[in-house]
């Protein structure tokens, strides 16, 4: 072969093989890319779908559930990764508000089921605390008004155990904590008012308001917002209308100040009349998986903060799925 005709196919080869790896890219966004050592992002969550709990990888079809025969809901990993927390509805209504549930554990392998709450109270969204001690919260309606309390319990408690850790008197929820203790909560605060805050419990005495910064501050609160484990960003969903729907955020996040800025939307940047919820992070900080009804039916997706690219890793377009949320990477 003379080195005219040697060099054409040598261009062929690799303009076939850029083709066959742009859409190996687009079928299969789990394989990790070249300067990554080929491989596979074995990244896990645990998730709903059509009211079981699951944990799966990204990306593959589902397996065994962990629940059944009840409609359970957001289940959150702890941070030793060999727990989930999620919340098991007792009694429905048209109306979320006036659900009531039960705040319930679970090991991610199958085993160690048990309640920590009583099922007879609106106990929604429960998480964990990054602290090293693994307690429980959750976020408990007020049985005669529509404000909502913190509540923490321990693993292995019995239901009536739990006890509310902020004042009844003024809206709190929370959404996300820290390593040091402190919870991202939103609150409507009796003196410091309406807004988004970093709370720190104090034995004996009140707790600890203090008010985030943020670029978004006057138009509405953020809500389901989840801090990255290095505690430099946050990812949450946000109404710029009222009514209107939510869109999905990431920030910068500075504990210190403290502040969020440098906001930018990845999710439903065009306002689109659909859910979008519960964005969590994954793989680090390096991706955010959430829930769409953009196909009519709830999927999942990941976002990748280093290129932009938006993947569907859900696998049954039939199926109903929400809540994701990362392994040992409390919301």
């Amino acid at each position: 072969m003379n080195t005219h005709n040697e060099q054409r196919t040598r261009r062929e080869f690799l303009k076939g093989a850029a083709a066959f790896a742009g859409m190996a890219s687009a079928t299969a966004p789990l394989i990790a890319r070249a300067d990554e050592g080929e491989r596979p992002r074995r990244s896990r969550i645990s998730y709903y779908c059509n009211g079981e709990i699951h944990v799966n990888e990204v990306g593959k079809p589902e397996g065994k559930p962990l629940t059944t025969g009840h409609t359970d809901f957001k289940p959150s990993w702890s941070k030793t990764g060999d727990m989930l927390v999620f919340f098991r509805r007792t009694k429905d209504d048209p109306d979320p508000i006036n659900w009531l549930s039960a705040i319930s554990i679970i090991n991610v392998e199958g085993t160690g089921f048990h309640h920590l709450s009583e099922g007879t109270f609106t106990d929604f969204n429960p998480t964990w605390t990054r602290d090293g001690l693994n307690t429980p919260i959750w976020n408990r309606k007020h049985p005669t008004t529509n404000r909502f309390m913190v509540m923490q319990s321990k693993v292995g408690n019995k239901p009536g155990q739990g006890v509310a850790i902020t004042e009844e008197n003024h809206h709190t929820r929370a959404h996300s904590c820290l390593v040091d203790g402190r919870m991202l909560v939103s609150a409507a605060h009796p003196t410091l008012g309406w807004g988004n805050f970093l709370l720190t419990l104090r034995k004996g005495a009140k707790p600890i308001y203090e008010f985030i910064q943020c670029d978004l501050a006057g138009k509405r609160w953020l809500e389901h917002a989840s801090v990255s484990p290095s505690e430099k960003k946050v990812c949450f969903e946000f109404k710029i209308k009222n009514p209107g729907p939510r869109m999905l955020f990431i920030a910068d996040f500075d504990a210190k100040t403290p502040a969020i800025t440098n906001h930018k939307v990845f999710a439903n940047e065009a306002g689109k009349p659909l859910w979008f919820a519960y964005p969590r992070w994954i793989d680090g900080e390096a991706a955010v998986v959430y829930h769409s009804g953009e196909t009519g039916k709830n999927q999942l997706y990941v976002y990748r903060l280093d290129d932009g690219s938006t993947t569907r890793v859900s696998t049954n377009p039939d199926a109903d799925y929400r809540y994701p949320h990362g392994e040992a990477a409390p919301c």
